[in-house]
């Protein structure tokens, strides 16, 4: 059985509140935000759509991502304790360890926002990870709901990594071949609309590359998460709003 929805034990300022009759429907919405949450795993080869995803579903959920990625450069740039040590690694060329990473997802959970749930976006990346993880947050009573598993042809992937397009200002992710935005170059949210970057690495034969190290380390996830019960598996491709039909499906979620 799905278990998606945990009853969590609500701020004190908040129970006055909802002993309060519900009369309209955004009263009802409001909460239920307070009284249930949701933790997800996105898993997928580069480029399976995960990042894009997760945009449409934390705006949905009104939880945050939280990007491995994002949270190194921010804790570096505020210089933290991680994030200090996470630049040091990375100043002589090392890999951040997982004790860093898994370090800066913690206090990221502790934050207000995430109360509610999270989608985690880029990790874990392989097995040792993942058994980190489940550790880390049980140690902090917050399991994971569910791992969506995307399911794209390597192919299609290529042909999507080559297109892909990011808002240097708000970091959307847009693609050139998407029916919607094709041959898009600007951001069609800020204002004034920058032009959008492309990363060095999204070419053909760095795509390559990255799909052999998710098979070798990543893929095994797979059979990881299916064995808990946890794994949920969509067809990623498609259009957008078709991905996201069943990513909402897949976690029994009414459109």
């Amino acid at each position: 059985m799905l278990r998606l929805l945990q009853w969590v034990e609500v701020p004190t300022a908040f129970k006055d509140n909802l002993k309060l009759k519900q009369t309209s429907a955004f009263d009802r919405l409001a909460r239920a935000r307070y009284l249930w949450r949701m933790r997800i795993v996105l898993l997928g080869a580069p480029g399976s759509g995960k990042g894009t995803q997760a945009q449409r579903l934390v705006t949905r959920l009104g939880v945050p991502q939280i990007s491995t990625g994002d949270l190194l450069r921010s804790a570096v740039a505020r210089g933290t304790g991680y994030g200090l040590r996470a630049k040091a690694a990375m100043e002589i060329g090392q890999l951040v360890v997982d004790e860093i990473v898994l370090g800066i997802i913690r206090e990221r959970l502790a934050e207000s926002d995430a109360a509610l749930g999270y989608v985690l976006d880029g990790f874990p990346r392989n097995l040792a990870q993942a058994e980190a993880l489940a550790s880390m947050l049980a140690s902090i009573k917050q399991p994971l709901d569910a791992v969506v598993l995307f399911e794209v042809d390597y192919g299609e992937i290529a042909r999507r990594i080559a297109g892909r397009r990011t808002c240097p200002k708000c970091g959307t992710i847009y693609n050139v071949h998407d029916a919607a935005t094709p041959g898009i170059t600007h951001c069609k949210t800020c204002v004034p609309p920058p032009l959008l970057t492309q990363r060095p690495d999204d070419n053909e034969q760095t795509v390559t590359k990255r799909l052999a190290v998710y098979d070798e380390q990543t893929k095994p996830l797979i059979a990881h998460y299916r064995a808990q019960g946890l794994l949920r598996t969509i067809n990623a491709q498609g259009s957008v709003d078709d991905v996201t039909a069943r990513l909402l499906q897949a976690l029994k979620i009414k459109g």
